[in-house]
């Protein structure tokens, strides 16, 4: 029996079609965060993308480069367009509250990325920041010999990087040293921030009140102090950081200003918020409001 050409063309399509059911239906999860610029943060989402991408999911990635306003109104969109879930990059839950509610309205569920736990979002994945900020402190406290001065780089909007700095700086009170500067560290471009900061640090404490140290809260204003550091010749001034990105660990090999860090485990952070996700996406309540993960402490080799 022949097939006449336009009910055989016709028999594709349906094929065609039936066939494309499956990738239409597949769920539409937007990441959108403040801090793509930030290498950890660019990281772990890409991570969560392949993992997302491994279940089925289209995962779409919006960066809105430090604007929170910009984020509140992607997530707006997101929630207008009814996606099957919004994942926020890291940021401080305060700062989106009217992308919040608008995801809440129309019910599509919000887990958090290395944010913070809080009202409307299912589940915020992290690290244990507070431990993060002990260890990197008390390697700071031992590469200073104990004593001294040094300067902390923070960014408050992190809720991340605020709770590492909290317990750091507990821990430099125990110790004994000296915290006298505490500077915010502008994002995007946090390694020139940096940068610039301590430049005008070391110029500020010199002599009997020179800087012993700096505490960075993450990784890349650590790199953007060392590079200080070592323009102005002063390789006794040590620094460490928090990530332990490729480019940290480099420098920590070299044997120079830059000491340690403590790794975080991103691809398990990533991993864990698309296990949350997908349980969110099958009808499944998240067990715990915040998941923590530990990090590693590297330090130069003795």
């Amino acid at each position: 029996m022949r097939l006449i050409p336009s009910l055989l063309a016709a028999g594709l399509l349906v094929t065609a079609a039936a066939c494309a059911e499956p990738a239409a239906d597949r769920p539409t999860v937007a990441v959108i965060t403040a801090y793509l610029a930030n290498a950890a943060t660019k990281e772990v989402v890409e991570d969560f993308q392949a993992a997302g991408e491994k279940r089925g999911w289209k995962v779409t990635v919006t960066d809105t480069a430090g604007d929170f306003n910009a984020l509140n109104s992607k997530m707006v969109n997101a929630a207008n367009e009814k996606v099957s879930a919004i994942v926020l990059g890291m940021g401080d839950p305060q700062q989106m509250g009217l992308g919040l509610r608008a995801a809440g309205d129309a019910s599509v569920p919000v887990v958090a990325i290395d944010a913070a736990a809080a009202d409307g979002i299912a589940a915020n994945v992290t690290s244990d920041n507070d431990d993060l900020g002990r260890q990197s402190a008390e390697a700071l406290v031992e590469a200073v010999g104990g004593q001294g001065r040094i300067a902390m780089l923070t960014h408050d909007p992190h809720p991340g990087v605020r709770a590492r700095a909290a317990a750091a700086k507990a821990v430099f009170e125990k110790a004994g040293i000296q915290v006298v500067a505490s500077k915010h560290v502008a994002v995007p471009g946090p390694v020139e921030a940096a940068r610039k900061v301590t430049d005008d640090l070391l110029t500020a404490y010199t002599g009997g009140n020179a800087l012993n140290g700096i505490w960075a809260g993450w990784d890349e204003p650590a790199l953007g102090a060392t590079q200080s550091i070592e323009q102005a010749g002063r390789p006794d001034v040590a620094v460490v950081g928090v990530d332990g990105q490729d480019f940290a660990l480099a420098e920590i090999d070299k044997g120079g200003p830059f000491r340690a860090t403590v790794k975080q485990d991103w691809p398990g952070v990533a991993d864990k918020a698309a296990a949350v996700v997908d349980d969110l996406l099958n009808g499944k309540a998240a067990a715990e409001k915040q998941y923590t993960l530990p990090g590693t402490l590297v330090t130069q080799k003795k």
